[in-house]
C-alpha cells in the first residue's frame, strides 16, 4: 500500500495530464486509432512502473496468436496485474474490470483510454450485456484480458477457483484462450516497501476452440487454472 500511495502522490501532475488528455481523446475519438490509444496507454504503464520502481520480466510472447481476436485469462494478484500485462503485450488489448475497482483514481481514465469494459457483479442483465459486447469485439479482432478469479485480496502466488462463467466469452466467440500466469504481481502494492520489485508475466500456449469445444465451462476453467498453477509452480522454484 505504501508504494501505491507513493506512486499516486508523485504522479499527480501526470494523472491530471492523463485526465485532460483522456477527455480530449474521448471528445475527438475519430482522430485516434486503437493503436495510438494503446501506445499512449503503454507509455503510461512505463511511467508508472518507473515512478513505482517496478520491473516486469516477460516470457512466452511467441505463444500469442498473430492474427484475430482472443481472450487472455489470468490469475489475479493485485492492482498491478492489468498494468503488467498491458506493459508486456505489444499489440492493442484491453481489459474487463470489476465496476467497483475501476473507480480507483488513475484506473478510470486509463480504462476509457483502452476502451475497456466494467462488470457489475450485482446485476445479471448487465453482465450478460457485457459478455455479449466482448464476444462481438473479439470476433472483430480485439484482445481482452479477463481475471476469472473475480478478486485478489491477499492471493499472493496462490490461484483461487476460477468462475466458469468467464469462459462464455471464448465459447461464444470460438476464439483461442490464452492462459496468462502472473508471478509476484502482488508485491508492488501489497508489500509495504519502496524497494525495487520484479514481477513476471508468462503468456502460455493458446488453447484453440477445437481443443475445448466439447468441454463444459467448468472443465475449461479447471484446465486453464491448472496450467497457470503449474507455470507459477515452475517459476517460483
Amino acid at each position: 500500500m505504501l508504494r501505491f500511495v507513493f506512486v499516486i502522490i508523485v504522479s499527480i501532475p501526470f494523472i491530471i495530464h492523463l485526465y485532460v488528455k483522456g477527455a480530449y481523446i474521448e471528445k475527438h475519438s475519430e482522430k485516434y486509432t486503437e493503436q495510438e490509444r494503446y501506445s499512449l496507454a503503454r507509455r503510461i504503464c512505463n511511467r508508472l512502473m518507473k515512478n513505482a520502481n517496478i520491473r516486469t520480466n516477460v516470457y512466452g510472447e511467441e505463444n500469442l496468436p498473430e492474427n484475430g481476436g482472443y481472450v487472455m485469462y489470468s490469475n489475479h494478484q493485485g492492482k498491478f496485474d492489468a498494468v503488467g500485462i498491458i506493459y508486456s503485450h505489444e499489440e492493442p488489448c484491453t481489459v474487463v474490470m470489476d465496476e467497483e475497482r475501476s473507480r480507483i483514481p488513475i484506473m478510470k481514465p486509463f480504462l476509457k483510454l483502452i476502451q475497456g469494459r466494467t462488470l457489475n457483479k450485482a446485476d445479471i442483465k448487465s453482465q450478460a450485456k457485457t459478455i455479449k459486447g466482448i464476444v462481438e469485439e473479439v470476433l472483430d479482432g480485439r484482445r481482452y484480458i479477463i481475471f476469472p478469479e473475480g478478486g485478489y485480496d491477499h492471493n499472493g502466488n496462490e490461484v483461487r477457483d476460477f468462475q466458469s462463467g468467464s469462459f462464455k466469452c471464448s465459447i461464444r466467440s470460438k476464439t483461442p484462450i490464452v492462459p496468462v500466469a502472473l508471478v509476484d504481481s502482488y508485491k508492488p502494492f501489497e508489500i509495504n516497501s519502496l524497494k525495487r520489485v520484479t514481477t513476471q508475466v508468462h503468456f502460455l500456449k493458446p488453447i484453440n476452440y477445437e481443443d475445448y469445444k466439447e468441454l463444459s465451462t467448468a472443465e475449461i476453467a479447471e484446465m486453464v487454472r491448472d496450467r497457470i498453477k503449474e507455470k507459477i509452480k515452475l517459476a517460483t522454484r
